[in-house]
């Protein structure tokens, strides 16, 4: 598949080197190097697809031009929107053009990840009571010394989407709604940590920062017949993955964990499977129209003015 990496920033970067030979040109308006300006300096004849590495506002405008050049797509989280239903257009667009229209996410790919979903659907765990999760990395600085970045609710669509969708991922749940517990703003303009619930079954509490000096992940779920628990990430392991075991009426669970000391695989597994989308044009657009829905309605509820999210 012959493919073009649109923006090359740092998510960028990391698309062109895993797709390797498979690029055929890079774009980008203000980075030295780019092969191209604009998309559509680009020649149509030498592409069959596009991973789009760009920010947030020109995403949809971008994913309708090249759904109707026949490209499938690949474009990095969060697809944001004042109207869900500008999500839901661009799906039916890319499915009457049969185009795979697909947003990234790669956390979907980490193997706790698949490791904790196989678990809770296996029914081991029995009656899932609630999830916490944590994720917090330390781009504060970076993010207040963007022009683009450090704007409307901040860590909120940028760490945010990934749990919300990690949620979706685990449970499923399409119609689950969230609401903020605490937003703060203790370096940057926006938003630079964030929490969120839901009250849902299992009862959900997120959060997400950008003031952990150490990056971290932990995810824990606790249930009727014990808990699973992750703590970090591949790509900043040791990531580690552990099953408690109740023992009744109480006392210290049977325990087993499984250590991954590794490259982070998600990113090479992620375009592997876009590469199997693209042979059917497969859109997964629904999904971002739940977490869309789901992030608008948590950064409503505060202090923002309503749709200054979308900033």
């Amino acid at each position: 598949m012959r493919v073009i990496v649109v923006g090359l920033g740092i998510q960028g970067r990391k698309r062109r080197q895993i797709a390797g030979g498979d690029v055929v040109a890079t774009v980008d308006p203000v980075v030295a190097g780019a092969d191209y300006k604009y998309v559509g300096d680009v020649p149509e004849n030498i592409y069959d697809a596009a991973l789009l590495c760009i920010p947030d506002r020109p995403k949809l405008s971008l994913i309708g031009e090249l759904i109707s050049k026949g490209k499938h797509i690949l474009v990095e989280k969060p697809i944001i929107a004042a109207e869900t239903a500008e999500i839901r257009a661009l799906a039916e667009k890319a499915r009457a053009a049969r185009v795979a229209c697909y947003t990234a996410y790669n956390h979907r790919f980490e193997p706790h990840f698949v490791r904790m979903k196989e678990l809770i659907n296996s029914g081991e765990l029995g009656k899932i009571y609630f999830m916490r999760m944590f994720y917090g990395n330390g781009t504060a600085r970076d993010v207040r010394n963007s022009e683009w970045r450090d704007t409307g609710a901040g860590v909120l669509p940028d760490l945010g989407s990934h749990l919300v969708d990690t949620v979706l991922f685990f449970f499923g749940d399409p119609n689950r709604e969230f609401h903020p517990i605490a937003f703060n703003r203790f370096e940057n303009r926006a938003f630079d940590r964030f929490v969120i619930g839901s009250s849902g079954t299992p009862e959900i509490e997120l959060e997400m920062t950008l003031l952990s000096w150490r990056n971290h992940f932990t995810c824990d779920v606790f249930a009727e017949y014990g808990s699973a628990h992750i703590e970090s990430l591949c790509k900043w392991g040791p990531s580690t993955f552990t099953r408690r075991i109740r023992v009744l009426p109480s006392g210290r669970p049977q325990e087993n964990s499984v250590v991954l000391t590794q490259a982070d695989p998600t990113w090479e597994l992620e375009y592997t499977h876009f590469k199997s989308l693209c042979e059917t044009g497969a859109v997964n657009l629904e999904n971002d129209v739940t977490i869309n829905k789901a992030l608008a309605s948590v950064a409503n509820a505060t202090d923002l003015d309503h749709g200054a999210w979308l900033a």
